[in-house]
């Protein structure tokens, strides 16, 4: 390492730099200024002290063009995941007949998923002290945490209007609802992850994917339907957005994915938990349960879903996450309506095209959000 002094004697490309054989890592970017140690502070730590700081909280991710495309290809199975969960979760409300509490059991399943892993995976146990740790010292902002509320939402509006408003058009609020947030988020920046320039490859690619949602469902709109029906996913897309990037950054401080997730789906149930005692307090309870055991699958989905969303987003932004998942749900509609067609829902040349435009979007937000080359040399 050198000092600040030594680096400015060396010229402007050597100051931005920290000399670390066999790299040359760039130091001006904010999140990697924690792991910069000058020689009397090399002289004071040990060799495992130096190690640990230089671990996935303190290094920012280098982002290769490999793994940009394997990140990209994840956030798609999101959209998979996402769709799937829509179809499972509107049919067991539908038969449930009571969608706040097919909502609260769906999460309810895959906290019980998490809460297994938590006992397999000591790193997750560690992560979870260590945001519990973090929040204590409020070291981190609490609504880091609340990723679980917009997970939550998402999965009662499955519930309560999917079924109504049909798997296309609900896609299409949620979409809308998920592309403008994405756009704004990655504007501003969240975090660890910096603010990325809204450049005019990314409103493209953004306007193609909500221009290809909106054409593929036009076969399906409906006439009579309310517009606040619409709202309420519309308000979930916002949600989705929201909570990957947040869950992300509850992955960077944790250094786990699955303490992130675990601590989504406590905050996810807790907050169906109420919304369930209010409402059973009105209407009271279901007096019979679905016996098909594909309707309680859907936690199982939304854990897959949500953890890869975790894994993906610090390498992906918020919007080509966004994009991505827009793909997913448009192939998994294909896929559902091939294998297990829906009444009044069937495959259309509509549907069709717009996969291929969405794809095309996501192609270009990825191209706009390819890594500079001065970030690793």
């Amino acid at each position: 390492a050198q000092s600040p002094a030594r680096a400015g004697r060396l010229g402007p490309r050597a100051s931005g730099c920290l000399l670390w054989a066999p790299y040359l890592i760039r130091t001006d970017d904010p999140r990697f200024t924690r792991a910069v140690l000058w020689p009397t502070e090399l002289r004071r730590r040990g060799p495992k002290s130096i190690l640990a700081m230089t671990t996935l909280n303190n290094v920012p991710h280098v982002r290769s063009r490999g793994a940009l495309a394997l990140a990209a290809a994840g956030a798609v199975l999101c959209g998979v995941g996402v769709a799937a969960q829509a179809r499972v979760n509107g049919e067991f409300a539908v038969q449930l007949g009571d969608p706040v509490l097919a909502a609260t059991i769906s999460f309810g399943v895959g906290l019980v998923i998490m809460v297994a892993v938590l006992l397999l995976v000591p790193a997750g146990r560690a992560g979870v002290a260590r945001i519990a740790s973090k929040l204590r010292e409020r070291s981190i902002p609490w609504p880091y945490v609340l990723g679980g509320v917009g997970g939550a939402y998402l999965v009662l509006t499955q519930g309560l209007v999917s079924s109504v408003l049909g798997v296309a058009l609900f896609s299409v609020a949620v979409v809308a609802g998920q592309t403008i947030s994405g756009l704004v988020i990655d504007r501003r920046g969240l975090g660890s992850v910096a603010p990325k320039p809204v450049t005019a490859l990314r409103l493209v690619g953004a306007a193609l994917a909500l221009g290809a949602v909106i054409f593929a469902g036009s076969s399906q709109l409906r006439g009579g339907v309310p517009w606040w029906m619409l709202l309420l996913p519309f308000i979930a897309g916002i949600g989705i957005a929201l909570q990957q990037a947040v869950n992300g950054q509850v992955r960077l401080e944790s250094g786990s994915a699955a303490a992130a997730t675990f601590i989504n789906f406590v905050v996810g149930t807790v907050a169906l938990l109420i919304a369930l005692l209010v409402h059973a307090a009105w209407t009271g309870w279901p007096q019979a349960f679905p016996t098909d055991p594909v309707l309680y699958l859907g936690g199982v989905i939304g854990v897959i879903f949500i953890a890869l969303a975790v894994v993906v987003v610090p390498v992906t932004g918020v919007l080509l996450l966004a994009v991505g998942t827009i793909a997913g749900q448009l192939l998994a509609s294909i896929a559902l309506d091939l294998v297990i067609p829906a009444e009044g829902h069937a495959l259309t040349i509509q549907t069709v095209v717009g996969t291929v435009v969405t794809l095309i979007a996501v192609l270009l937000v990825a191209l706009s959000s390819r890594p500079r080359h001065n970030t690793v040399r």
